[in-house]
């Protein structure tokens, strides 16, 4: 089964251009004559396939990112984790969910789970509740490296990643993975990426970080991974895309918002 993977936002958790900054890229995001791949919404995926819309994340640009893709449906949502850049757009699906007959699927780890639950509580609140809350339906994914479930026909598996001292969720459906939010990869997780067409990674910037990779340790990891093509995504303003990309082997490519990937996931 094909599937076509649109990247909505490829961003750092500050965005590109990063507010009060006035660097060479920051300054490229918004020129007219600069490059618009370096204006980066915060990181975000859609995968469309078998007739249905699935996202991994809704971060706090959502509304502008389904806008600019006219999403109008959305039948499913996969979360990461609970950090402001990847949730925070949650409350913008609710006029999606009533498009959906019965109750809008998400799928988190417990922690995230319990953490959106508690950001968003006016939906979740059985008395009093709003009437135009989101229509949802939270469920727990198993926290088991390697746990699968099926959504509209595609198996997801839950691939842990390291994200500072927390470990969070990444995901595996089919021939590509999406990792984003990582410094590190814990070692069960490594049979799970083996053979894979796409690889999407976190590539902060140049210089180490504690809770993110960071560009030459993001290529380490295709190295030692081996996928057919791999992308960086969760970009910060110190990676200018022309030039950073020049620089890397052609497998290896930095993501951009609006950027449209064909793979098989089932």
């Amino acid at each position: 089964m094909q599937a076509t993977l649109t990247f909505l936002g490829s961003g750092t958790s500050m965005g590109v251009p990063t507010l009060g900054c006035d660097c060479a890229v920051c300054r490229s995001a918004v020129s007219a004559d600069g490059d618009p791949r370096n204006r980066r919404t915060r990181p975000s995926i859609r995968l469309a396939y078998n007739d249905r819309t699935v996202l991994i994340d809704t971060g706090p640009d959502f509304h502008a990112q389904a806008v600019r893709e006219n999403i109008r449906r959305v039948d499913a949502v996969l979360y990461t984790h609970a950090h402001a850049d990847h949730v925070m757009g949650f409350d913008d699906l609710r006029p999606l969910s009533f498009c959906v007959q019965g109750n809008l699927p998400i799928y988190a780890d417990d922690a995230t789970a319990s953490a959106i639950e508690r950001i968003f509580a006016y939906t979740f609140r059985t008395e009093d509740r709003y009437p135009t809350s989101a229509r949802v339906q939270l469920h727990r994914i198993d926290s088991t490296p390697g746990a699968s479930f099926d959504v509209f026909g595609a198996t997801v598996r839950r691939v842990p990643v390291t994200h500072g001292i927390q470990q969070i969720t990444g995901y595996r459906f089919g021939s590509a993975a999406y990792l984003t939010d990582m410094s590190d990869l814990p070692e069960e997780s490594v049979p799970l990426l083996q053979n894979l067409d796409i690889l999407i990674l976190d590539a902060l910037r140049r210089d180490p970080h504690f809770s993110h990779s960071h560009l030459e340790k993001s290529i380490a990891f295709v190295e030692k991974l081996k996928p057919r093509r791999a992308y960086f995504t969760h970009m910060s303003h110190d990676l200018d895309h022309a030039v950073t990309e020049a620089a890397l082997p052609p497998h290896i490519r930095l993501a951009y918002d609006g950027l449209q990937l064909q793979f098989e996931i089932a």
